[in-house]
């Protein structure tokens, strides 16, 4: 069993791990602004969800290299299919959103000198752009071309990571998650999948702790195997730019195959002064979402559960429209304990944008302070077909029918033990009969003139006369 989960390309499960066969869809849902003329009077946001947008989510490793450490680098190609069948809409449709590069860029010059906040209102009016856009899905998902990109990459080279189109997945598509160097078990299987080093890199520096730098856990695929209820999933994810933790939950069966959920801890966004440990991805604005601006170029971005799911109530109270409850906006993992490989997945997070008024800069109007969601997605996998198959017949299947084998196996051995005692008997038998003495002869009783009138009784017929 050992053998066949380590990564070594002799081993059963190398093939499931350098090609994962579980097909993953992301589903991706936007929030429409219904009255975005309002927020820039100082009202309430109110927010329709849409969606799904749906996509077939397709993964390859590449560039696999064996080290000398017991450990293996590998990047892990991904491209996206649009799947109109399963959308709820087309990538054709609009959605109006904050626009990020003005929104997000006014926070981020709140502090800085009023000449500079009155050029940048001069040079959003000139280039056309405003706090809020309309946009299509395919746009908003992998880029358009937007003239303030260009203007800040001629002069400012340096300052924005994009070069080409903006959209929110553009670095997604036909991209990698960067090299991840992870143990393969061949030497040490207690460190199995564990990631070693993540672009060359032992821990990020994103964060203002050690703890919160960390690189724990493997890279979000498969587990070390034989877990109990006390394991829990670990594993670093580039998008969050964080590790994440998981605790079990409960054990159930997915089509059959026995496995154990594991779900994301209330604590896992939690502020560091609800949860001390957390501290070091603070500053927080409110307990329940993270800042990612340090790994996002320093916009006021947050990551979170979809519709602020427990995160502080007043987020999802501040904007009209949302629902957060456990069973749609939850993230769990299902495990099949004994190899640690992932039979049924979903994953969501949301993504959203602080936006408020910044004196100088009068595209933004008079908003008042929100964190305003932008759209929440998910990432979804669950094994099928001839892969599930056969999956369930060697780890499921198979073991039942050894361990009702045994019986079988014992009940014909006993079988097999009793037919000679029981022949041998048989054979015994008449040989003890002749050997014993049988019932004693009986003496020839005298001629008496009795006799003739017995066996004329006994006959019914008269005895004739001698002559």
């Amino acid at each position: 069993m050992i053998g066949n989960v380590r990564i070594d390309p002799s081993s059963l499960s190398f093939s499931m791990w350098k090609e994962i066969p579980v097909p993953f869809y992301l589903s991706v849902y936007f929030f429409n602004v219904m009255n975005s003329r309002e927020i820039l009077q100082g009202k309430k946001p109110q927010v329709q969800e849409r969606g799904p947008y749906v996509y077939r989510e397709f993964r390859h490793k590449g560039n696999i290299t064996f080290n000398d450490n017991d450990t293996v680098s590998f990047q892990e190609y991904r491209s996206f299919k649009f799947q109109p069948d399963k959308s709820n809409g087309s990538e054709g449709d609009y959605i109006v959103m904050p626009n990020i590069l003005v929104l997000g860029a006014a926070v981020m010059m709140e502090n800085k000198p009023m000449p500079l906040k009155v050029f940048m209102t001069l040079a959003f009016s000139t280039l056309g752009e405003r706090a809020f856009m309309n946009r299509t899905v395919g746009e908003i998902m992998w880029g358009y071309e937007d003239p303030l990109v260009h203007i800040i990459n001629k002069y400012l080279p340096n300052m924005f990571p994009v070069k080409g189109k903006f959209g929110l997945f553009a670095g997604l598509n036909n991209s990698d998650s960067g090299v991840f160097t992870v143990f393969t078990g061949i030497k040490n299987f207690s460190r199995i999948h564990l990631v070693d080093k993540w672009n060359g890199l032992s821990k990020v520096n994103f964060w203002h702790s050690d703890q919160c730098n960390m690189i724990n856990g493997t890279s979000g695929q498969m587990w070390p195997p034989f877990m109990t209820p006390e394991s829990s999933l670990e594993f670093y994810s580039p998008e969050a730019c964080r590790s994440m933790k998981l605790i079990y939950q409960e054990a159930g069966t997915f089509q059959g195959i026995p496995t154990f959920r594991f779900k994301a801890p209330d604590t896992l966004f939690a502020s560091g002064s609800v949860y001390p440990p957390n501290e070091g991805f603070c500053p927080c604005l409110k307990s329940g979402i993270q800042n990612v601006s340090t790994c996002r170029f320093s916009a006021p971005l947050f990551l979170s559960h979809p519709h602020f799911y427990n995160a502080d109530p007043t987020l999802a109270a501040a904007v009209l429209g949302l629902h957060p409850n456990e069973t749609e906006h939850s993230l769990f993992l299902d495990i099949h304990p004994v190899t640690g490989i992932p039979m049924n997945c979903s994953v969501k997070l949301q993504l959203s944008l602080y936006i408020k008024a910044i004196k100088g800069i009068g595209q933004t109007g008079k908003i008042e302070p929100v964190v305003l969601p932008l759209l929440w997605f998910e990432e979804r996998g669950a094994m099928e077909g001839e892969t599930l198959q056969t999956f369930y017949i060697q780890l499921v299947l198979m073991p039942k029918v050894l361990h009702y084998a045994q019986y079988v196996l014992l009940a014909l051995g006993c079988v097999l033990l009793f037919i000679p005692v029981v022949y041998q008997i048989r054979n015994q038998g008449p040989e003890d009969a002749k050997s014993q003495p049988g019932p004693a002869a009986q003496p020839d009783l005298l001629p008496s003139p009795f006799t003739p009138l017995l066996q004329e009784s006994l006959s019914g017929q008269p005895t004739s006369p001698k002559a």
